[in-house]
């Protein structure tokens, strides 16, 4: 006989930065798929580029379902986006961030959103970087996504009028 595991619920929001415009009822569809529900999602004009859109939405689901949205949409290589999973019992959270020049980055991230780099990774650097300090500082700036921030910080200010929904702490 064997004893299920209780499902840890999490939560985190999918951050569009940008798309074309037809790609958004595919993008729907991928999305609702992936989340096994209908999606009602607000596609609002992106100032930082000319035709394309961008969209927001909380999700809420059990551990993993960000890296699942992740992957759904990472097949699209003219998408911007980032998806993130906040911490929860047993897990850390996460950030998923895709651009079209760069492809796909994730980091683990800190209750606080601060990327978190585990002590593996590190001693790797270490010891490729052979005691270069340039070496070292480049392979931790690609841990912890540098540019990935910067290719897609113009497409998030550019969301800053976007309407704010408030997530709610998980029980």
């Amino acid at each position: 006989m064997s004893v299920a595991m209780p499902r840890v619920m999490t939560r985190g929001v999918v951050f569009i930065h940008s798309t074309p415009k037809a790609l958004c009822p595919h993008i729907t569809w991928a999305l609702e798929s992936a989340l096994d529900g209908r999606l009602a999602i607000d596609w609002t004009p992106q100032p930082a580029g000319a035709a394309l859109v961008r969209a927001e939405f909380p999700w809420a689901g059990v551990q993993g379902t960000g890296a699942k949205l992740a992957s759904t949409l990472r097949g699209w290589d003219n998408l911007r986006y980032e998806v993130t999973e906040e911490p929860s019992a047993g897990a850390d959270g996460s950030r998923w961030s895709h651009t079209p020049a760069l492809g796909i980055h994730h980091t683990w991230t800190s209750a606080s959103g601060d990327a978190v780099v585990n002590e593996d990774r590190l001693r790797e650097v270490l010891r490729l970087s052979q005691g270069s300090p340039e070496a070292m500082a480049e392979m931790v700036e690609e841990l912890l996504g540098t540019d990935w921030d910067a290719e897609l910080e113009p497409f998030r200010y550019a969301g800053d009028g976007a309407p704010v929904r408030w997530l709610h702490k998980v029980g």
